[in-house]
């Protein structure tokens, strides 16, 4: 069994890297139309990511990226979960890989103490949804999102996951 490395973003990943996973995830998949251009997030990663309370994580395996799992910092102790995909063949609960990935991701919430864990989603991700409830998330409404909350065009599903 390959081995799955879960480590911060450094920049031992290129930005085409990252774009390389998701993009194709978001259009060929989901059919949602986004463009690289249009997540010039992922070309500041640590500027935009690693910053507070945020974190940016890739899951590698024999060197190639096959998942990322974003915090965005929103004030509050309350963070955003952001980015999060895997690649096709590395899906699945026998794989875990995303399950490892938000086990880190709960992991440095608790270590820097935060109360809330938000994400909006699009109604197409309906495996994404069913891993979110299992592990704890709550659907809520858009408008019970705290105000700094950073609502993308496609969301249309809104969950919160309370740490302690």
């Amino acid at each position: 069994m390959t081995e799955i490395l879960i480590e911060p973003f450094s920049p031992r990943y290129s930005a085409d890297d990252i774009y390389g996973l998701i993009v194709p995830i978001q259009q060929e998949e989901f059919g949602i139309a986004i463009t690289r251009e249009g997540q010039s997030d992922l070309a500041r990663i640590q500027e935009f990511y690693q910053t507070g309370n945020g974190n940016f994580w890739v899951a590698s395996a024999n060197g190639a990226v096959i998942g990322t799992v974003a915090l965005t910092d929103i004030g509050n102790r309350q963070v955003a979960l952001r980015k999060m995909f895997v690649r096709a063949d590395h899906r699945g609960k026998d794989k875990g890989v995303a399950q490892k990935l938000w086990e880190n991701v709960l992991k440095w919430a608790k270590a820097h103490k935060l109360a809330d864990i938000y994400l909006g989603t699009t109604s197409k991700f309906l495996a994404a949804h069913r891993f979110y409830e299992k592990n704890g998330f709550v659907e809520i409404d858009k408008a019970d999102l705290p105000l700094a909350f950073p609502i993308m065009a496609v969301d249309s599903k809104f969950y919160r996951y309370r740490l302690g």
